[in-house]
């Protein structure tokens, strides 16, 4: 074996040895106090509260996601796994942290519920006002 085969095969396997720790790196998830986001706006509130883990296209694919012990859910086919309706207040309770879900195990999604009453000085109608916007938005990423 010549010096430029002896060369391509360090090469190789240095490739190898870099993206195999690569693969062993774990994302990790850090909590912080959510930013404030006005609560007309479903879209900015998607972005900066679900984004993270649910991907900015709704499709579970997050830059968190892989930290995560369960994959995140495609936001866009919820109407599609629910008979064609979108599930509104399903979708309402498990913002609030009402629902208990098995997939999110011990409760890795935030409870929004409270996360938004604590920014809306705990007035209900500011909360009400998130998650029906918030709602609104996810239904409209519906896939057809």
């Amino acid at each position: 074996m010549n010096a430029f085969h002896k060369l391509g095969l360090l090469g190789l396997l240095a490739v190898f040895a870099v993206c195999s720790a690569a693969q062993q790196t774990k994302t990790e998830i850090k909590s912080r106090a959510p930013e404030w986001t006005p609560p007309t706006s479903g879209s900015e509130m998607y972005l900066t509260y679900c984004a993270a883990c649910h991907g900015k296209d709704a499709k579970g694919n997050g830059p968190a996601a892989p930290a995560l012990k369960s994959a995140p859910p495609d936001l866009t086919t919820l109407a599609k796994r629910n008979g064609g309706k979108y599930p509104t207040l399903r979708v309402s309770s498990i913002l609030q942290g009402k629902e208990d879900l098995a997939a999110h195990g011990n409760q890795e999604m935030p409870m929004w519920g409270p996360a938004f009453r604590a920014m809306s000085g705990s007035t209900d109608a500011n909360v009400t006002m998130r998650i029906t916007n918030l709602n609104r938005y996810l239904e409209s990423l519906q896939e057809k």
